[in-house]
């Protein structure tokens, strides 16, 4: 195999267990003949752009490996999206550019749909270019969203945190002989595998008494006659959703109150649909309502991981170096689900072709006929996704997390 670096980028929303795919990255990476420099980029592509790298081989080890149980982007993230080669190849000939000048052979990103997109452009690109560059994709996304692949790194995490975070609020709003409607909003713009990880709490314990998800029509009307019904019979209600919820006529329902702001993906700005639906609720009926926004906790909640998340995430990660230095390229790491019980996985990769800027939606049989809940298939699918809890090391009655020095960086 070609002789030569490796660059490692983050893009993307953070996970909790986006930094343990780094670990895995760069420890397989560092132990491989052909690869003679570990670069990571700082910010994503934006890093990669700008010649801001950290040299791996300079950090400590022990730094290396606490990115194992790390939460969030340790080396920065960015939503910088690669525009067409047709309309604008200035950032590919940067990118050619650099990667001769450090002789980087092996590209590996971290990301969610938009980041496999820019991969599959970068190999593309090389290709073209004739440019011996083995790219290849580490899926990472709360919203499990991502085609090809049974589950990707950091749902697990953030379902667990989202299931354990509506059992406790249940718990909460049961306490007074006459309650209110609580609403929980849960992250998940176009596909509602997040959001509906709540009925965990449900099944297991105490949690949401309906349970709304983007890939069923919103209707406001039938919400609130189903949310005062079990106010009504059980003195309490509580609503699980997602903030991508759309009515019949594929319009999100937080649009309704906000203004159109997009990102700079040119999404549209999403948030405040519980705050929006709990007004709603007591204009209409006046009862007592609160939302709740689980916000940025259920994709940073370091402390309340899936051990079985944290090793797919790792093992993805050197699933990834491995497939590069062997000659693969335009790929993503993927898991193909063997087993339900007991739980196996086989770790394998998928063609970027198929993956990138595609949407992966809960499938009807994992949502109820009234859409206003999931069914046992979901719960089958989700239960051994969460399981098991990681050490987490403390010093002085905090985490101990990864540090990286500004002197490990390369200039």
């Amino acid at each position: 195999m070609i002789k030569g670096a490796l660059i490692f980028a983050q893009s993307g929303g953070p996970t909790a267990v986006i930094n343990a795919s780094a670990c895995g990255v760069i420890q397989e990476a560092l132990k491989q003949d052909c690869i003679t420099d570990v670069f990571a980029a700082r910010y994503g592509i934006d890093g990669v752009l700008n010649e801001d790298f950290i040299d791996m081989r300079k950090v400590p080890k022990k730094e290396i490996e606490l990115l194992r149980i790390t939460p969030a982007s340790a080396f920065g993230s960015c939503r910088h999206k690669l525009p067409p080669l047709e309309s604008n190849e200035y950032e590919y000939k940067r990118l050619l550019e650099i990667f001769k000048q450090y002789n980087v052979r092996y590209f590996i990103y971290n990301g969610g749909n938009d980041s496999m997109d820019t991969c599959n452009k970068i190999a593309k690109y090389m290709l073209s270019n004739n440019y011996e560059c083995y790219v290849v994709g580490v899926p990472k996304t709360i919203d499990n969203d991502l085609m090809c692949t049974d589950h990707c790194p950091g749902f697990p995490s953030a379902a667990k945190y989202v299931a354990t975070s509506c059992h406790e609020i249940a718990l909460d709003t049961a306490v007074y002989r006459n309650g209110r409607v609580t609403i929980v909003e849960i992250m998940g713009r176009d596909a509602g595998w997040l959001t509906a990880a709540a009925s965990l709490a449900t099944a297991h314990g105490q949690g949401p008494d309906l349970i709304y998800l983007p890939e069923h029509p919103f209707n406001i009307d039938k919400f609130a006659k189903e949310s005062k019904y079990i106010l009504e019979s059980k003195g309490h209600c509580l609503v699980a959703l997602s903030e991508g919820i759309k009515n019949s006529d594929g319009l999100y329902i937080s649009s309704l109150s906000l203004n159109n702001s997009v990102d700079s993906f040119h999404h549209l700005q999403l948030g405040g649909v519980a705050n929006f639906l709990a007004i709603r609720l007591t204009n209409a009926y006046g009862i007592k309502t609160r939302a709740v926004e689980l916000s940025l906790s259920q994709r940073c909640a370091g402390h309340l991981t899936s051990k079985t998340d944290t090793d797919e995430a790792y093992l993805a990660g050197v699933k990834a170096v491995q497939c590069a230095v062997t000659g693969l390229t335009n790929r993503m790491v993927i898991f193909n689900r063997v087993s339900n019980n007991p739980y196996e996985i086989e770790i394998t990769t998928a063609d970027l072709d198929g993956i990138a800027n595609a949407v992966k939606e809960l499938p009807e049989h994992f949502i109820n006929s009234e859409g206003n809940f999931v069914t046992q298939a979901y719960l089958d699918y989700v239960t051994p996704l969460i399981q098991g809890e990681n050490t987490i090391p403390y010093e002085n009655g905090m985490p101990r997390y990864s540090k990286l020095n500004p002197k490990y960086k390369t200039k």
